[in-house]
């Protein structure tokens, strides 16, 4: 009679068995989660013909962007849900902290009516820009090759949709204490008609209709994004302090600190995206494509900051910066 042979128990998932160590509750909870990468010819196991199946396998694993293993990918601050949700709050609290004193103090009251005047054409109608980082971030997140980079993406989504909240809250509290400024009325009529803001819509809109997910990550998070937070976050938050608009100031520094994050975890992608052969040249080719728009958005944009001495110049050095600092 044959010894029946007793098998050890797994000590972790079996997708993450080649660490040959415990994972992490970011490994556990991030890393390989997507199904679709199973079978190329059927992502999604339905019809191989089936539209969502074609559009998969064009635009997701049919882009110039290659890699031999996208779910290696790890995001350098390991962020997961639970994680995300405690920051965030903290991040949260701190915000409506300063809403609650800048409040107390009467901070609107004190604000000169011009500067009220350039916060309802330069500021307030920023949630429309906000809104479409947040519907291409939730693009880029659905159509990645890997569910570590979709999830960087989402959390994303979710700060672009908390600064969507912040700004709506302020264009309430300044309708308040400027009626004739038209807060909370005329954003729409400054997002689609005022130069200022025609290169950022022209920027995004166009960001939005690129479905090969290679050529979205890089004109969203390599060009759109960074112009956006160099001169809509970074130099209206210089010219507020230069107009005693300090709450504004304290504002966008914190929605920076957001930025700084995904910033982090790009450069680990693009890194990443490095080691293949032709991806660096391939990735360079689409900045070259995309960064004349966005210096168009951000030379519109900073012509009207008040106070703020070469703002295009410095916010348009400043995306390049960082793209220099990811070798590109």
């Amino acid at each position: 009679m044959s010894e029946v042979q007793v098998l050890k128990p797994q000590k972790t998932w079996s997708h993450l068995v080649a660490r040959r160590r415990k994972p992490s509750e970011y490994e556990i909870v991030s890393a390989n989660l997507h199904y679709n990468d199973r079978d190329p010819d059927s992502p999604y196991e339905l019809a191989p013909g089936m539209f969502m199946n074609e559009w998969y396998k064009k635009n997701t694993f049919g882009t110039a962007l290659q890699h031999a293993d996208w779910n290696a990918f790890r995001d350098p601050d390991e962020v997961v849900y639970r994680t995300y949700n405690m920051m965030q709050d903290g991040q949260e609290t701190y915000v409506f902290g300063l809403f609650d004193q800048f409040n107390e103090r009467e901070h609107d009251k004190a604000l000169d009516a011009r500067w009220a005047g350039s916060l309802a054409r330069l500021y307030t109608p920023a949630r429309y820009l906000f809104h479409t980082v947040q519907m291409a971030s939730a693009y880029v997140g659905q159509v990645s090759p890997a569910s570590t980079i979709t999830n960087c993406h989402y959390f994303q989504m979710a700060d672009s949709l908390r600064w969507v909240s912040h700004t709506a809250y302020r264009t309430r509290e300044l309708s308040l204490a400027f009626d004739d400024k038209g807060f909370g009325a005329d954003e729409r009529r400054y997002w689609e008609t005022d130069p200022v803001w025609q290169g950022f819509r022209e920027l995004m809109e166009k960001t939005l209709t690129v479905w090969d997910w290679g050529e979205a990550l890089v004109a969203l998070d390599l060009v759109a994004k960074p112009a956006i937070e160099e001169a809509v976050l970074r130099k209206l938050g210089e010219s507020a302090r230069h107009n005693g608009d300090t709450l504004l100031g304290l504002l966008t520094d914190a929605q920076l600190i957001d930025a700084a994050r995904h910033r982090r975890w790009l450069a680990a992608l693009v890194r990443m995206a490095s080691e293949t052969p032709g991806n660096l040249e391939l990735i360079q080719g689409w900045v070259a494509k995309w960064e004349p728009l966005a210096d168009k958005a951000i030379d519109a944009y900073c012509s009207a900051l008040p106070d703020v001495a070469d703002a295009a110049a410095s916010a348009k050095a400043a995306t390049r910066a960082f793209r220099r600092s990811l070798g590109l």
